[in-house]
């Protein structure tokens, strides 16, 4: 049967398992999942935080990562500013990016949804508000959900993804991952240099 571990990215953590001799070190995966024959099912950019997919099952790690199976990824985005519901409508249609359209996204707008603290906190400018959306999209370009915002008006201040498909990362806290079948380990995070 193959393994699925659901992991809760802290900013700043790479999504692989060395950080090919960079100097100074950066955080890895394998400083908190020590589980072999396991690879992410698709990434998370490095100051990005929130649910990553890990298996050691080829197939289901196409399944998940391949745009062509369209499965939904759902982000908690903090923008500067407030989204008036025109720029909501665009996300809701699809916007136009440098590599052509986005296929239409479920956008809404989110009370602070009372998250962890980022470490380090998000840069916050005393006269412009910001606010939060719950973001669905299907696709998996680079940096999408960023430069979708952006094309708004409205930039991404802080982007964590909650799900993927059926999986979430309810009860699972920064730096920790569980098995989906629910097995939950603790990992202590790495020291910072």
């Amino acid at each position: 049967m193959p393994r699925l571990i659901l992991f809760n990215k802290p900013y700043g953590v790479l999504c692989q398992f060395s950080d090919d001799g960079a100097v100074p070190a950066r955080p890895t995966l394998a400083q908190f999942i020590p589980v072999p024959g396991v690879y992410p099912a698709g990434r998370l950019d490095r100051d990005s935080e929130g649910l990553l997919l890990l298996t050691d099952d080829g197939q289901l790690q196409a399944r998940i990562a391949d745009p062509r199976f369209k499965l939904p990824k759902t982000y908690l985005v903090q923008v500067e500013g407030v989204p008036d519901p025109a720029a909501l409508d665009a996300l809701r249609r699809g916007v136009i990016l440098k590599d052509g359209p986005t296929l239409p996204a479920q956008v809404d707008a989110l009370a602070d949804p009372a998250l962890w603290p980022r470490d380090p906190p998000i840069r916050v400018r005393q006269s412009v508000a910001d606010s939060w959306l719950r973001l669905t999209i299907r696709e998996g370009r680079n940096r999408q959900v960023r430069r979708m915002t952006a094309a708004i008006g409205y930039p991404t201040l802080r982007l964590v993804r909650w799900a993927v498909g059926d999986w979430t990362l309810e009860g699972i806290a920064p730096g920790q991952w569980q098995d989906a079948d629910g097995y939950t380990a603790r990992v202590s995070r790495p020291n910072r240099r």
